[in-house]
């Protein structure tokens, strides 16, 4: 991506949206009027359906003013399983008289979300993400640092040391090296393989990027998230840059998806295996390598750029563990969340640059694009992610972070850490408001909050970024890689003509812009293809805020 300048408003309201696919199919079958949902939204007002709680069926009154009525209508999986996904349809339809719905059908729609099955497949699910998250023996000690018992020694200053490194992409593999301590700060020491290519990062380089991890990475992520283990008593984190590192991808798979930056492995710190590894706080990055011996090339200038946001991004999940895990002898965050705020690090990273915009881009240029793509297409895509290589996920995660602390206040980032909860209870827990409620609200401000001409209401919008803004001036600047002023581009239309399929994705959802115009009448939705799947775990939702 090219060097851009991008408009940060602090302290404004901000949006970002999402396009829809839409599908053709057979007409939607007629809405009993005495189970749809009759809704009178004045300007300004939103609201979200569940549609296994009622008919599925939304009716819109007819538009008796002189000017066009519009809606936006978003079909969301609001909750469900990280990375579990439903069919669904939401289609125009028409009302007909009925009566009053019987009991064997309100149970039938209420009973797949309260069966035994469900739970059960659920309860499955959970156990093998909470093993596969940390394998942990049942005595869990808490960290030293939280004891403040053993003696802190710190690495000696050009002393060697022997680590065990991850060698391949599965970490199937591990490598032994001998690294020297080049630089030791307050918190972060420097080791530099002793392999490391001649050409690489000067003394002075070290010391440069020491003082960044020290003053400004290591202060910003204990500030938002919490205190760092010290399971080896050293005082320190350390930064190993070796070669392994570069070599986890060879030239050819750089060149076409990108490279490993840096990494912590928690195996360092799990209590089950962390003497078979490095049992420490360690951040494994690569080293500089002008000419691409090792892999692609990586120069002097790149790696002291991009370095302090990756740690940024590892010492968050760090953090996070020793929150989690060592202290409170709970489960490991759940991978979505976790993400999401490593991604949110890097932007506090930048902003504790400010207002040095140039430096802030550097940190934050990632998100933004993740962000932007996730936009371009959230029906694709996940909040609740179960995959760590999909950027959009990212972008969507780091999307929900910023909105909650816009909404929940910078001390948010620090209660979501510092508890055993994990996932969407979490959320729930430190913000007093349902999953669902918020992911509602996100999706909505992901569209309303920086719309020109229209005030949202409260909870719906973004106070740190004015998102239309930004992403129009990336794409007056680098049209290529932002095609658009503004990555959403809902389907406009009539609410007769909404025709849209597709799958649900955890916590994502498609976006429909529909226009009524002046005298028009009324009009149905239905949301269908979601209700009577029992395998899903997708907690579909029907959000509605009108605009004008």
């Amino acid at each position: 991506m090219a060097s851009i300048k991008w408009l940060l408003l602090l302290g404004t309201a901000a949006a970002a949206a999402c396009t829809s696919d839409s599908a053709a199919g057979p007409p939607a079958p007629p809405c009993n009027a005495a189970l749809a949902i009759d809704l009178a939204l004045a300007v300004g007002a939103y609201t979200a359906i569940d549609p296994a709680a009622d008919s599925g069926c939304v009716s819109f009154p007819a538009n008796a003013s002189s000017d066009s009525a519009e809606y936006v209508v978003i079909a969301q999986s609001a909750g469900g399983v990280p990375g579990d996904t439903a069919l669904f349809a939401l289609r125009s339809a028409s009302l007909v008289a009925g009566a009053a719905p019987v009991t064997a059908r309100r149970a039938g729609l209420l009973g797949r979300r309260g069966s035994i099955a469900a739970r059960f497949d659920g309860m499955l699910h959970e156990r093998e993400r909470s093993r596969r998250a940390i394998a942990r023996t049942s005595a869990v000690r808490p960290s030293a640092a939280g004891t403040g018992v053993a003696a802190v020694t710190p690495p000696t200053l050009g002393s060697l040391r022997t680590f065990t490194v991850c060698a391949s992409l599965d970490c199937t593999t591990y490598k032994p090296v001998t690294a020297r301590a080049q630089s030791v700060g307050a918190h972060v020491a420097i080791y530099v393989d002793t392999a490391a290519p001649a050409n690489g990062l000067t003394a002075t380089d070290i010391d440069t990027l020491q003082q960044v991890f020290d003053t400004h990475v290591y202060v910003v992520d204990t500030t938002a998230f919490g205190s760092v283990s010290d399971i080896d008593s050293n005082g320190v984190v350390i930064t190993l840059m070796t070669p392994v590192v570069n070599s986890l991808v060879t030239n050819a798979e750089c060149q076409a998806g990108g490279f490993v930056a840096g990494f912590a492995d928690p195996a360092d710190l799990d209590p089950s295996t962390a003497v078979q590894h490095n049992q420490g706080e360690i951040f494994y990055t690569v080293v500089a390598d002008p000419n691409g011996a090792l892999s692609c090339a990586h120069s002097v200038a790149d790696v002291l750029s991009f370095l302090p946001g990756t740690f940024l991004h590892e010492l968050q999940h760090l953090i996070s563990f020793n929150q989690h895990v060592l202290i409170r002898g709970g489960n490991q965050e759940d991978l979505w969340l976790d993400e999401a705020l490593s991604s949110f690090a890097e932007e506090l990273g930048g902003r504790s640059f400010l207002p040095d915009s140039t430096t802030f881009e550097t940190y934050v240029a990632t998100d933004l694009a993740d962000a932007y793509d996730y936009l371009a297409d959230p029906g694709d895509h996940f909040l609740l992610q179960t995959s760590d290589t999909v950027l959009a996920d990212f972008g969507a995660g780091w999307l929900y972070v910023r909105y909650l602390v816009d909404q929940f206040g910078d001390s948010l980032t620090g209660r979501l850490e510092q508890t055993a909860l994990t996932g969407a209870d979490n959320v729930a827990a430190q913000t007093g408001l349902s999953f669902e409620a918020t992911t509602t609200r996100w999706a909505l401000a992901n569209w309303v909050s920086d719309l020109p001409g229209f005030a949202p209401p409260a909870g719906v919008f973004y106070r740190s970024w004015s998102f239309r803004q930004v992403f129009a001036s990336l794409y007056a600047q680098d049209p290529f890689d932002f095609p658009l002023p503004f990555p959403l581009v809902p389907p406009a239309g009539a609410g007769t003509q909404v025709n849209l399929g597709g799958t649900l994705h955890a916590g994502s959802g498609f976006y429909v812009d529909i226009l009524q115009a002046p005298g028009a009448g009324e009009f149905a939705l239905r949301l269908g293809g979601v209700i009577g799947l029992a395998a899903t775990t997708v907690d579909p939702r029907l959000d509605v805020i009108r605009i004008r």
